[in-house]
């Protein structure tokens, strides 16, 4: 159908259906809705609004657009390059946070598999289109390929990765194509938009699902002259679905100049409009799949009688969309001869040679990945071969796995020894080959440690050991802290003051034996936290996790809130606690599915806005929650009521206890946390109440460890100051 120029004007922008903690809430617009959803599906007209708010960008898009028209009219009847496939180089650029986000590239590749399906009408769901549209449907005869070179020349898998916490805030799509120029681990440049269709792969984009905008040449060259997809949006598999596995097929129809099929003035529903394309009836827009409707009477000479809705077309909000018209095809194909908006040149065979999109892909880095690289003895562990492109042969090489070596793409190996391993892929085409190794690339866990386990980081100055494992998901990461301590002068901190929101950081414990826990007892994991909120809206959080096959999968076990942890209290400067602030938390749900040799847990914060957090005092043992260290066997019940005070000690440290024998010699050993003894005192209990009072004055400042030693042994820890 036909339309004012003035009206096509269209600026793509669905909104996702699915909502994020971490995104801020936004107003919708319900009339821009489609049915069953509670969501926006697109803002064309809005966001055009916004950018052609520029009187001088509005008169040169005009002029830009009445040429185009002119060029159509041109072009009406010439045949000469009907047979001619385009070929479009594409780049992915995923910008994530170590999340969900970062979508693997098996789903990137289902998205390119239906973009080349559904522009070359090899939909299966093509066959099914209404009979009056079944004579215009029409194939678009362009092909989309990845790229392979950057613009430096360097080869490339056509995908590039880039970290950064503004995949959550999507409303300023420059400053995320900005963190993808100065953070992707291929090129950090510009990837000019009239040598690349770049695709920007978000966990938010302002509340969109998609968006782009139509050929310009005020954005001809530029990287931002691209389109921008939710990561949950691409492909139909992964963390998508077919429902919304469409949204690139409709935004590159925007990216070559198509409008919505009602026109980009208004939401649908509204008025009928037009799109500048004859054969696609006049209509107000669908935002179901209703076959029947037939919305405006004001059809042209085209069809010359009242047609049906064509609502699907790929450009409605239809969700059966199916087919381009004809009409449409014409448009599309005539988009790619423009040269001052940049599309001929990304088409052109010069620019097609230049990014590695023509020729047959050359090897060019070998690259491997595994599920996890922390494992416990005995696991087998799959790696992935992620060479690009085109790998015909692998030579792996394990150092301490079963098998030592492999020819297979991508094998299974068995660690059985603890230790840090290092793997090597030698990948080859027949032609070329090309060499990834990384030592310590997997690390096999020392035997489990068994109960009670006691954790107080006194030992040690930061996390290098195989006792622990740290995650960082940017910015600041779990340290060990020598300055503040709940016991000791040392604990685990992670420097929350002004970290970004969303942040997330985890810590994660090696292996610990609870196969000894049995049905008549439980197990608990003790800890001793200290934080502080900067405001009150702060949204800051702890969880635990719990593991029952070594990291393979992990449950939460235990959430706290920052409220919950600081309650009123705020520090609006940087925070370090005092004795008096930190608390205890028991996990009591370590249920008896995690009785087995290859325990582990984690802490993981996720950063809110909030102050500075610590942890200390890690205790897992069998029994009721304590608030006391548990460091002993304590199966027996010979003493009970143990109790250290003053505890700091300074001078005098005193252990009270109740025997229930009597002429109960005992062994009273004072080691510091290396096990080193410092001396040892025996002591004949009588039953009933007793006192031992201990000589501290000649100690130096710092914690140890005094073990009570008898026909039952319990260990308990002081500090002296």
């Amino acid at each position: 159908m036909k339309k004012q120029l003035s009206t096509l004007l269209t600026f793509t922008l669905c909104v996702s259906n699915v909502v994020f903690s971490q995104i801020p809430e936004r107003k919708l617009d319900r009339e821009n809705m489609r049915q069953g959803e509670h969501v926006e599906y697109c803002t064309t007209h809005k966001k055009m609004n916004q950018l052609l708010a520029d009187p001088a960008r509005a008169t040169q898009f005009a002029k830009e657009q009445q040429a185009f028209e002119e060029l159509l009219l041109a072009k009406k009847g010439d045949h000469s390059t009907k047979a001619l496939v385009y070929t479009i180089p594409v780049v992915f650029h995923v910008l994530h946070n170590g999340g969900e986000e970062n979508i693997s590239r098996d789903q990137i590749l289902s998205a390119l598999d239906i973009l080349n399906r559904d522009y070359a009408m090899l939909n299966s769901d093509t066959l099914f289109v209404q009979a009056p549209f079944q004579s215009i449907r029409s194939k678009v005869d362009v092909k989309f390929a990845l790229a392979t070179k950057a613009p430096n020349g360097a080869c490339f898998s056509g995908i590039t990765r880039t970290q950064s916490p503004l995949t959550f805030n999507g409303d300023d799509g420059g400053a995320q194509v900005n963190a993808i120029v100065a953070g992707n681990d291929v090129y950090n440049g510009q990837w000019p938009g009239n040598k690349y269709l770049n695709i920007f792969i978000c966990q938010d984009i302002g509340g969109a699902a998609g968006y782009t905008t139509n050929p310009g040449s005020w954005s001809a060259s530029a990287m931002t002259n691209g389109i921008w997809v939710l990561s949950d949006y691409v492909g139909d598999i992964g963390t998508s679905t077919p429902y919304t596995s469409r949204t690139l097929t409709h935004e590159v129809g925007h990216w070559l100049n198509l409008s919505h099929v009602w026109g980009g003035t208004n939401n649908p529903g509204v008025s009928c409009g037009n799109d500048a394309v004859a054969d696609t009836p006049a209509c107000i827009g669908s935002t179901s799949c209703s076959l029947s409707a037939n919305t405006c009477s004001s059809d042209n000479a085209y069809w010359g009688f009242d047609q049906i809705d064509n609502v699907e077309n790929y450009m409605d909000y239809s969700y059966c969309s199916r087919m381009f018209t004809a009409g449409q095809v014409n448009r599309m194909r005539t988009a790619l001869t423009v040269s001052s908006t940049g599309r001929a040149n990304v088409v052109s065979a010069a620019n097609l040679a230049a990014v590695g999109a023509t020729t047959a892909p050359v090897l060019c880095s070998a690259r491997f990945s595994a599920p996890r690289r922390i494992i416990c003895a005995g696991e087998s562990i799959q790696f992935s071969d992620e060479s690009f492109n085109t790998a015909s042969g692998w030579n792996w090489s394990f150092t301490g796995g079963s098998p030592a070596t492999s020819t297979v793409q991508n094998p299974t190996v068995l660690y059985n020894t603890p230790g840090t391993y290092a793997v090597q892929l030698e990948a080859t085409d027949g032609s070329n080959s090309n060499t990834a190794a990384i030592a310590g690339y997997i690390t096999v866990l020392p035997a489990a440690t068994g109960i009670p386990y006691y954790e107080s980081f006194e030992t040690f100055t930061n996390f290098t050991s195989p006792n622990w494992f740290v995650t960082n998901g940017g910015g600041n990461a779990w340290t060990v802290t020598t300055a503040v301590g709940r016991t000791g002068t040392n604990s685990a901190k992670l420097e929350n003051f002004g970290e970004t929101a969303t942040q997330t950081d985890e810590l994660e414990s090696h292996s610990i034996d609870l196969s000894g826990i049995t049905s008549a007892t439980n197990a608990t994991l003790s800890f001793r936290y200290a934080y502080r909120k900067r405001t009150s809206t702060n949204t800051d959080l702890l969880k635990v996790f719990a593991t029952k096959d070594c990291g393979e999968t992990w449950d939460v076990r235990k959430t706290l809130t920052a409220s919950t942890m600081s309650g009123s209290n705020l520090a609006a400067t940087q925070w370090t606690p005092t004795p008096a602030d930190w608390v205890t938390v028991h996990v009591t749900n370590i249920t008896s599915v995690y009785w087995n040799e290859n325990f582990r847990f984690k802490f993981q914060f996720t950063a809110g806005g909030g102050n500075n957090i610590y942890l200390d005092d890690i205790n897992l043992y069998a029994g009721a929650p304590s608030d006391d260290i548990v460091l002993g066997l304590n199966d027996a019940e010979f003493l009970e009521d143990i109790r250290l005070f003053p505890n700091p000690a300074e001078n005098e440290l005193q252990i009270s206890f109740s025997s229930q024998t009597g002429n109960n010699p005992l062994e009273f050993i004072i080691t510091d946390l290396s096990g080193k003894m410092i001396r040892s005192m025996p002591v004949n209990a009588h039953e009933g109440s007793n006192i031992v009072f201990v000589e501290t004055s000649d100690l130096s400042a710092g914690t140890y460890l005094i073990q009570i030693k008898g026909s039952v042994q319990r260990t308990f820890s002081f500090v002296k100051r």
